[in-house]
């Protein structure tokens, strides 16, 4: 008898082993600022008896380089950090499956990336100059008024930017200045403001983290987001939402022709082997919770409608000069391309 309840409790055992082994995980490839709380993923994870693996891919143009290089044998099952000035590109390697959530009804006309559904936006934000309040208000130097003041010696040695090539925010930035000057005086703006002294690094946190002086960098000038001045005041020592300062250490620079509407969003991967839970991922980023939870997270605006913000998004400015939005190309890779060929290895 006692042998029998042992086999049986052994048996007992395994069953309750390969049960746990068979669980279902889900990959989620993600830019390397991703963040979210760990409590919702959970509760994600135990709705769907599953378990989500997040791999971290680079900056968003990295990351979609990972995506086509490795499109025949995709990496993961849903990815998110892609945007407006990639989607193009995506969509022409073919590395996405469409999806439109009904989550996607929440979410302004505006503020879609794509009406088949390939990419559901998450989130929104401002990409833009940002300056170190303490540095020009130590040197007396005034603040640039116009995208022309960064290609000066006096500004251009203080700026920063990523490079359009691995970043995100830089493809925005590229975009940006080819909109607002076009083509040609794009590019010749470009190796003025390189041959002055500016800055071109690999990506965001490099540029933010690393080189910026509010960080202990030398360049007080930076291209990041809008919202970064709010991220500034959260993280502060002290931080207390019911008393605020009267300023940011840092502020925005809305030059004009140099602000960028950027929409992130999350997608299904052609190739997924688990594309049911992978759209109820979609789902997932675009739910009420999630939504109120990434803003002091990742430092953007949520996308769907009437999400509550915390109160240190006033220091969060949407800029007044008209930002331009979307792709001035259905292929953004020729215009980087053309800056690699015109800039980068320009002599």
């Amino acid at each position: 008898m006692r042998k029998l309840l042992c086999s049986a409790l052994l048996f007992s055992g395994l069953l309750t082993l390969g049960a746990a082994s068979a669980q279902t995980t889900l990959t989620v490839m993600t830019h390397d600022s991703f963040d979210l709380d760990k409590k919702l993923v959970a509760q994600f994870e135990a709705a769907n008896h599953a378990r989500v693996r997040f791999v971290k891919g680079g900056d968003a143009g990295e990351l979609l380089s990972r995506l086509i290089l490795t499109r025949r044998a995709p990496l993961a099952d849903v990815v998110y950090g892609l945007d407006n000035s990639l989607i193009g590109r995506a969509r022409q390697m073919d590395v996405l499956d469409a999806y439109r959530s009904p989550q996607l009804a929440k979410v302004p006309a505006a503020y879609r990336l794509d009406d088949a559904g390939l990419l559901s936006t998450v989130d929104y934000g401002y990409v833009a100059f940002n300056y170190d309040r303490a540095y020009f208000q130590k040197s007396g130097l005034s603040l640039p008024r116009a995208l022309d003041d960064l290609k000066k010696p006096e500004y251009a040695r203080l700026t920063v930017v990523e490079s359009p090539a691995t970043s995100s925010p830089g493809l925005a930035f590229l975009m940006a200045t080819v909109n607002h000057y076009g083509e040609a005086a794009a590019w010749d703006w470009w190796k003025q403001a390189r041959a002055s002294g500016m800055k071109v690094t690999r990506g965001w946190n490099d540029a933010y983290n690393k080189d910026f002086s509010r960080n202990g960098g030398k360049y007080p000038i930076v291209l990041s987001y809008a919202s970064s001045p709010a991220a500034e005041v959260f993280y502060a020592n002290g931080y207390n939402p019911s008393k605020l300062p009267a300023e940011a250490p840092t502020g925005n620079l809305f030059l004009p022709g140099s602000t960028w509407l950027q929409l992130e969003g999350v997608g299904v991967l052609k190739g997924s082997k688990q594309p049911a839970l992978a759209r109820k991922f979609v789902d997932f980023m675009l739910s009420a919770p999630v939504q109120a939870d990434i803003p002091t997270r990742m430092w953007i605006y949520p996308s769907v409608s009437g999400t509550k913000l915390d109160p240190v998004f006033k220091f969060a400015q949407e800029p007044q000069l008209p930002a331009v939005k979307g792709s001035l190309s259905a292929n953004p890779q020729a215009l980087v391309d053309a800056w690699i060929s015109h800039v980068l290895r320009a002599r």
